[in-house]
């Protein structure tokens, strides 16, 4: 790299026209996401080729208590040249300026696959008694990529975050996603990604539309229903749900940044409200993000019609990839997380691993006294 990289804060409108120039950018990573994260500090950087824009990032700062230092997080992020052989370049003068601005430590998601599964093997796995982890099935692909990425951040002294069944304590690191685009770039027919699908997926959709489910996009003002649909599936499936308020903070931040950037999805059946769901989508990638069903009336299966309307959506709007979001590691038939990737997996997609979050200590007597903090809080 002929030229250093400088690193310095942008503007919301740079760094919102930069992530517009890009073929795909986590939505974790543009700017709007700030108004989403209100408990976090917020800054944009830009890395810079003389005065020539080249990289991102949306980094988000959370103080330590009684201390005015900070851990610097860029989600799923930076947006920077990651098959670069020169990572130091891109994340030493990244790291000077956090430090610059209080942080003692970063920790940063690289958007960077390293392993991928077809949908085959995912589901042999689970059906295989001696495979208890997606890890334990060979991959159908090793990515170069991922490799290098990893191996440089190890001698740059980043340090890989623990990982336990799949998730880490800020962003998965195993997800599901559906090509739709084939090997060589042009896009799928709807058929064709139909056709991908199991057995149980598409006789799903047809019943869906043989018992009059209705597919409908939503406005803000259709949020309250899907807040209390989510809430009644927190309920039945056991996890913390979110306020109505920050689905409104969400909407309204994502929707004044770009048009289409977020779409609120509702099932309808008989006047009833069988499954709702939130769809995001920056450049070429859509992902599904939100979910909620009714226990009631689950043999219509709005939960099938609602994703597949969201596909031919995302079809239609030109994207490259469907993404359904994390799952576990888990294969292990008696697990109850296997049922939501049995679910994702009749979809015919990819199962893909990334590289996961890193952190780079900045104060490594601060950043030990952070660990113990956290390991005392879960």
């Amino acid at each position: 790299m002929t030229t250093p990289l400088t690193v310095r804060a942008i503007s919301v409108d740079e760094h919102r026209d930069f992530i517009a120039s890009q073929s795909s950018a986590s939505f974790l990573q543009t700017p709007a996401w700030a108004a989403v994260k209100p408990g976090w500090r917020a800054e944009s950087l830009g890395w810079f080729s003389g005065e020539r824009l080249v990289g991102g990032a949306l980094v988000l700062y959370r103080q330590l208590p009684k201390v005015r230092r900070y851990l610097a997080y860029l989600p799923e992020g930076p947006v920077i040249d990651w098959e670069s052989d020169d990572l130091a370049a891109w994340l030493a003068p990244m790291a000077a300026h956090l430090e610059a601005r209080g942080a003692f430590a970063v920790r940063m998601g690289p958007p960077v696959v390293t392993r991928r599964w077809s949908a085959e093997q995912v589901k042999a796995g689970v059906a295989d008694e001696a495979v208890r982890r997606l890890g334990d099935v060979p991959p159908l692909e090793r990515t170069r990529t991922g490799a290098a990425v990893a191996a440089q951040l190890h001698e740059l002294g980043w340090r890989p975050q623990a990982v336990e069944g799949g998730f880490a304590a800020g962003q998965p690191q195993f997800n599901f996603v559906i090509p739709l685009v084939d090997e060589d770039g042009k896009p799928r027919s709807e058929d064709d990604v139909l056709k991908g699908m199991n057995q149980l997926w598409r006789r799903n959709i047809k019943k869906a539309d043989k018992e009059g489910v209705h597919v409908t996009r939503g406005t803000r003002d259709d949020l309250a229903d899907f807040h209390a649909l989510y809430a009644h599936t927190a309920e039945r499936d056991h996890f913390t749900p979110r306020p109505l308020s920050y689905f409104q903070t969400m909407y309204d931040a994502l929707s004044a940044e770009a048009e289409g950037r977020i779409s609120l999805w509702l099932a309808r059946h008989g006047g009833d409200l069988v499954a709702s769901t939130i769809g995001i989508r920056v450049g070429t990638h859509a992902w599904y993000s939100y979910g909620a069903s009714s226990t009631e009336k689950r043999e219509v299966r709005g939960s099938n019609a609602i994703q597949w309307a969201m596909i031919r959506d995302a079809l239609a709007q030109g994207a490259e990839v469907y993404d359904l979001r994390g799952i576990t590691e888990t294969l292990d038939a008696d697990d109850p997380h296997v049922g939501l990737i049995q679910f994702k997996v009749g979809t015919g997609g990819e199962a893909m691993e990334y590289v996961g979050e890193w952190d780079l200590p900045l104060n490594r007597a601060l950043y030990k006294a952070f660990e113990v903090y956290m390991k005392r809080r879960s």
